[in-house]
């Protein structure tokens, strides 16, 4: 009899997450983000600031450019997001896919990021072919939802074809976003290299590093 148990589906979020942040992709991420807003007008005193507030607001800062920049987002995923080397910096991670491929359930990633984005990660890991499929922040939407928005996770679900809550596992780097997937009863797991005490916190289960996934979930794996 298979082993995997199609009816439970695991979102993974994918940068932070199944990779490590001390690679410094989201801090070179950063920097063209800014790089991009000086390009658009804004000034050097007040980039950081700006960007930083369309982030916390808003959830990603190409949703408050698009918003009050009126931004071409298809330019901006192409100048933020794709010049980024990943190539140069992400490798095949064998244990993960070891770990992935040993879970009894349905795999999907789970992103803010881009499309074109997601997929070279995922591809720089050696794990795309892993996953069913991938939610993802389509920046030429006009107002796409992204986590933490309920409407973000309600979207993953219905990609995924999934209906019942109680069935989503979930794996973030944020906290904000782990206590959305709680908030609508998902199993939820925080991914941290801050973290200190790994095992079950007071609402959620919370690791060190995705390969650590098996240790608070021993139920999901071969």
């Amino acid at each position: 009899m298979d082993s995997i148990q199609p009816e439970r589906i695991f979102f993974f979020d994918i940068d932070n997450c199944l990779y490590a942040p001390d690679l410094n992709i989201a801090r070179m991420m950063k920097q063209r983000i800014y790089a991009y807003g000086r390009k658009i007008g804004l000034d050097e005193a007040s980039v950081v600031k700006t960007c930083g507030s369309y982030y916390r607001n808003y959830g990603l800062s190409v949703r408050g450019l698009v918003m009050h920049h009126q931004i071409d987002p298809v330019e901006f995923d192409e100048q933020v997001d794709g010049s980024l080397p990943l190539e140069d910096i992400i490798k095949p991670d064998v244990e993960l896919r070891a770990m992935l491929e040993s879970i009894k359930t349905r795999r999907w990633a789970f992103t803010n990021a881009g499309n074109n984005h997601a997929r070279r990660v995922l591809k720089c890991l050696g794990i795309a072919d892993l996953f069913e499929g991938i939610t993802y922040c389509d920046y030429s939407e006009p107002d796409f939802p992204c986590k933490p928005e309920r409407e973000a996770y309600d979207r993953a679900m219905c990609e995924a074809s999934v209906d019942d809550a109680q069935l989503c596992y979930f794996a973030d780097d944020s906290a904000k976003n782990v206590e959305a997937a709680l908030n609508l009863g998902w199993t939820a797991v925080l991914v941290s290299p801050a973290i200190r005490t790994m095992g079950a916190d007071k609402t959620h289960l919370q690791i060190q590093s995705i390969h650590q996934l098996p240790t608070v979930l021993p139920q999901l794996f071969n």
